[in-house]
């Protein structure tokens, strides 16, 4: 498994907010749910991303899917002023209330999982959300722009079409066809995004298409409890050890041990989280001989002990 692909894994929609949003000129939709994930795609039309706070907005053209990123509220509008008020502000599951804080009335409800104030709208908008958390999910977010565009000048791809057909159905299973799309249109935005002339991709998704420190990679991924070392790591590589960690640091931007290390923590982190698991039994999933290893290291990066975080996470969650 490559490094996007380890990272992605931790980023899937579950029951996530999806919905369709039809519009007609001058409109202006809020989007206030603090999810730390949010994908955009313009069926037709056209529209902005306006970030809160000093951010510049992102204009959407037919076609775009964009992904926003952190949980601080943004408005999509049609208004390059931001003059006009919200049709409905988003803060949530099946909760949308009007600019002054009313429960949204029928006439914004045009259908299942479709809002807005026309259906014969010429603006068209797919909005997905995901509730994402954690220390592998941060490696991807710290990654991103507050906004990134996909742009696909005026042509909307097959998954794309393929939600548009299936937002509006309800039949069994339903939402979990939508979570696997979403997060099919998050992946292909994601992937195409990473390749394009815009953006500036983070070390480890550079290095992945070299053949010494992708390898490295892949390695440290799909085998994190290996005892691993520099010379193991450029024995796999068919390089030496100096070469081997010189190419690495170059091009991921860590030494090999150092990120070892943080993609085990990671792991470790969630797994704490979300499994009943031991602090032995995780310690020994991830590479560590022993909880007191684990711990010793966890503390270091993280400032606080394992024991410690799943106690504060189960608190957070209660």
């Amino acid at each position: 498994m490559d490094a996007l692909a380890s990272l992605l894994y931790e980023v899937r929609s579950d029951g996530a907010l999806f919905s369709r949003n039809i519009v007609t000129p001058p409109w202006s939709v809020r989007f206030a749910d603090r999810t730390p994930l949010t994908l955009i795609a313009t069926v037709r039309g056209e529209g902005l991303i306006v970030p809160d706070g000093d951010a510049e907005p992102v204009a959407l053209g037919p076609g775009d899917v964009a992904i926003v990123v952190g949980t601080e509220p943004f408005t999509l509008t049609d208004d390059a002023g931001q003059c006009t008020p919200p049709l409905y502000v988003v803060h949530g599951p099946d909760h949308c209330t009007t600019a002054d804080g009313d429960e949204v009335g029928e006439d914004i409800v045009l259908g299942l999982r479709t809002c807005g104030n026309s259906l014969d709208g010429p603006t068209v908008l797919l909005t997905g959300s995901y509730q994402v958390g954690g220390r592998v999910s941060e490696r991807l977010l710290s990654a991103l722009p507050r906004v990134l565009v996909a742009r696909h000048g005026g042509a909307p791809g097959p998954i794309l079409d393929l939600t548009v057909m299936e937002i509006t159905r309800d039949e069994p299973g339903q939402q979990a066809v939508l979570d696997r799309l979403l997060d099919l249109l998050l992946l292909s935005t994601l992937r195409e995004w990473f390749t394009g002339p815009e953006a500036d991709p983070p070390g480890w998704y550079r290095a992945m298409s070299d053949p010494v420190a992708g390898r490295a990679l892949r390695l440290i991924h799909d085998r994190p409890a290996r005892p691993w070392t520099v010379t193991a790591l450029a024995e796999e590589a068919g390089v030496s050890r100096a070469t081997f960690a010189r190419r690495f640091s170059e091009l991921v931007g860590q030494p090999p041990m150092a990120y070892l290390t943080d993609w085990r923590l990671a792991l470790a982190a969630d797994l704490l989280v979300r499994t009943e698991a031991t602090v032995e039994s995780i310690a020994r999933q991830v590479g560590y001989q022993s909880a007191f290893g684990l711990s010793v290291a966890f503390h270091r990066v993280y400032g606080t002990r394992p024991s410690q975080h799943r106690a504060a996470a189960a608190r957070m969650a209660g």
